[in-house]
């Protein structure tokens, strides 16, 4: 008995099978083998087209299956977690009425924050947990604005999971986690932001109907199923924004557990067991996915656009052709920490929430034309990333949240020795590394929501920590203090 994971990034859609009774995974893959574009008609700009996911999901999935080898009637429940905040756009046909705009386009700050004028910060902040800020509302309402056309022949919104889901199933429903995430959700009242959609003149009837993210939300189609390489009738069970489900798929439930990634953006995530929020929206609260109405679970989500981009950008315009990820970490270790005095601000991919929105930008300072070289390069770039993390921790921290432990999966930068070590060291914190990322996740989310196991724990049991990084005795001086150097450049 198999369980399929499908994970759509915004650089690659990864498919997964896990053996249910095992919890290890058979098989895996992704497409594109180079990163999905990203269209940037003007700058602040960021937008996909949903077929792409599809297509390369496709792709994704038949892999897996012939990889692994098993029967199409052995899977017996899929999960999908994906990029949170984007915007899909759909009419009564279920055809795609423009590209997505993803979670990285900026346009949309301009609305939020005449939302939030009008709506009032207590509101927004007590009923919402957060200002609408740049999330999916702000860009529908960016569309509704400035592409009436498009507009008038909105039937649903979706987030994108929720296409995906519709593609699998041809039924359109959304989450209360997803609805959180694009600020709809008012947990106050627990139901849909009346106050909201009049604020910017939505119709409610453009929302689908609501599903739990775990439990049966729809079953293959016959067309799906054979695009998939999946019997018809597979349940899909389980669904949640990446974040959440970077979580859930290092066992973080519970209050006061931490989990982080560091891929294209970076992110700190921790489940609060209280409704809180940070009075100036710097960090976000959302529905965590175990969240109810009944028992408060709370993910308070810190989300840095500009991280591992740059390590990437670095990679495919400074180190030359061939360069990898792995020979850049050895190169980084030929600079000793504080990178010789190098500092590297790394937010050059859209407005930054935790800067108030600000569009800071990819900054090099203090660079020595006689002293620096490229390993100082790469290495300021990896401790202005960790710093970075560090810098929004603060503000988690002030909101009551103990960050001393932090669990990632063995992934993008964290796969990196001296970023993980830099993370450590400026925090404190001790950094626990496991075998998983985000599909296998869902696909033990969609075991959960299938009732093939009876709780998260058993889920995860098989749970296998790789690696834990403690603080550096000795060097927490010299981290704080190439630190401080580069947050007076923020």
């Amino acid at each position: 008995m198999y369980l399929a994971g499908f994970d759509i990034g915004s650089s690659s859609v990864k498919a997964c099978l896990v053996d249910a009774e095992t919890g290890k995974t058979v098989a895996q893959d992704f497409f594109p083998k180079a990163e999905m574009p990203i269209i940037a008609r003007k700058p602040g700009w960021a937008e996909q087209d949903p077929e792409s996911w599809w297509e390369n999901l496709k792709l994704a999935s038949c892999s897996v299956m012939r990889r692994a080898g098993i029967s199409k009637e052995d899977v017996k429940a899929i999960g999908i977690s994906w990029q949170m905040h984007g915007l899909v756009l759909v009419d009564g046909d279920r055809r795609v009425l423009r590209p997505s705009i993803i979670w990285c386009d900026s346009r949309a700050v301009s609305y939020g924050e005449k939302a939030l004028g009008l709506l009032g910060e207590e509101y927004c902040l007590h009923h919402l947990l957060n200002s609408p800020g740049n999330f999916t509302a702000s860009k529908l309402a960016w569309v509704k604005e400035n592409e009436p056309h498009i507009y008038e022949r909105v039937d649903r919104l979706m987030l994108p999971g929720d296409y995906i889901a519709m593609r699998m199933t041809d039924e359109v429903s959304v989450t209360v986690e997803g609805l959180s995430e694009g600020i709809f959700w008012d947990f106050r009242e627990h139901s849909i932001s009346d106050d909201l959609l009049k604020c910017f003149g939505f119709d409610r009837n453009i929302i689908p109907d609501t599903v739990p993210v775990f439990g049966i939300q729809g079953r293959l189609t016959v067309g799906a199923a054979r695009e998939l390489g999946l019997a018809e009738g597979t349940p899909v069970c389980y669904r949640a924004g990446d974040q959440p489900n970077n979580a859930l798929s290092l066992n973080v439930f519970e209050p006061g557990e931490v989990a982080a990634t560091a891929g294209t953006s970076g992110v700190v995530y921790g489940v609060l067991g209280n409704i809180n929020y940070d009075k100036r929206s710097r960090v976000n609260t959302f529905a965590h996915v175990n969240h109810s109405e009944s028992r408060t679970r709370l993910g308070v989500l810190l989300c840095i656009n500009g991280t591992g981009i740059l390590n990437s950008w670095l990679r495919k315009n400074i180190m030359g052709e061939g360069v990898t990820y792995s020979e850049m970490n050895e190169i980084a270790a030929g600079s000793p920490v504080g990178s010789r005095g190098l500092s590297i601000i790394p937010f050059g991919n859209g407005a930054e929430r935790m800067l108030g929105n600000r569009e800071a930008g990819c900054s090099v300072h203090g660079i020595n034309f006689n002293i620096h070289t490229r390993e100082d390069i790469v290495r300021a770039a990896q401790e202005g990333i960790a710093f970075s993390f560090y810098y929004g921790m603060g503000i988690m921290q002030e909101m009551g949240m103990d960050v001393s432990l932090i669990r990632a999966g063995n992934a993008n930068m964290f796969l990196s020795p001296l970023f993980r070590r830099t993370l450590a060291g400026v925090s404190g914190a001790t950094i626990e590394i496991f075998d998983t990322d985000g599909a296998a996740g869902a696909a033990k989310g969609a075991g959960i929501g299938a009732g093939i196991y009876s709780s998260h724990n058993e889920a995860f049991a098989s749970l296998e920590k790789i690696d834990a990084i403690e603080p550096e005795v000795g060097k927490s001086a010299e981290y704080l203090d190439a630190y401080l150097r580069w947050k007076e450049k923020v």
